[in-house]
């Protein structure tokens, strides 16, 4: 019986591959949100999250790699096909736009994987929501206090002089931060000034943390405290690769993302 119903989901799955329109829209709080089935439809998807600055599209040869699996991606407004304009959304907005998108597809299980901002979501989800995630892949994610050098704190103590002096401060900030539009700048701020230390350390989903040698915006000291802070996570460092360490190492990460998700 259980062979049987095996068999008629896969045929099921098989007639989604066909049917299954790829690029779909949600609206979520007036914003609309797409999002694409690459694969077919699963009620057991891998959800891939792109970094900021990135849409869905940055997981095209991933998802090529591994033809067998079902993938739903997105596109994290204000990036890709999604709205532009949502000067007032933070991390927990972000947070709560996927959970509501997956109420509304009906998928109650999920595997997870974001990259760089994706990661913080991810960490956010997996914390709160444990009935929903059961594994989670961490690749150079964001979302760590980092570590104040002294030539930061002298930057941070200029931007505090100039603002008090009410000079101009606009070209104060990150290349991330000075590439957006004006309305945008706030909604970065909120998200890069919430650490996730807590909501790290309250994750028992299943994690594989994945992490490039030479990363410069996540630095491997934050993959190491994620590996402490989040019971019985492994972490794998990839040599010779920066902070698009899945994209600069593709065949090692799909060989750790394969055996993570088939282990």
């Amino acid at each position: 019986m259980q062979n049987n119903f095996k068999i008629f989901f896969t045929y099921l799955q098989l007639i989604a591959r066909f049917f299954i329109k790829k690029d779909m829209y949600y609206v979520y709080n007036g914003k609309k949100i797409h999002y694409r089935f690459i694969n077919g439809r699963s009620f057991c998807p891998i959800i891939l999250l792109h970094g900021w600055g990135c849409d869905c599209t940055i997981f095209n040869n991933m998802v090529k790699y591994f033809p067998h699996k079902s993938f739903l991606t997105i596109d994290f407004p204000p990036f890709g096909k999604s709205d532009k304009n949502i000067e007032d959304w933070n991390i927990f907005t972000y947070v709560g736009m996927l959970m509501s998108l997956c109420q509304h597809l009906s998928i109650e299980k999920c595997d997870i994987l974001g990259h760089s901002f994706g990661g913080r979501v991810a960490i956010i989800l997996s914390a709160v929501k444990r009935s929903l995630v059961q594994s989670c892949i961490l690749v150079d994610s964001a979302g760590m206090k980092p570590r104040f050098n002294i030539k930061v704190k002298a930057k941070v103590l200029k931007y505090k002089l100039y603002k008090k002096l009410g000079k101009n401060t606009e070209n104060f900030g990150s290349r991330d931060y000075l590439a957006l539009p004006q309305n945008m700048r706030k909604v970065f701020s909120s998200v890069v000034n919430t650490y996730l230390e807590e909501y790290a350390r309250k994750m028992s989903v299943k994690t594989l943390i994945v992490w490039g040698e030479n990363d410069k915006d996540t630095p491997i000291y934050m993959a190491k405290r994620l590996n402490k802070l989040i019971k019985d996570s492994k972490l794998s460092v990839i040599n010779d690769s920066g902070h698009f360490s899945f994209i600069e190492r593709p065949i090692e990460f799909y060989r750790l993302a394969n055996e993570f998700w088939e282990g």
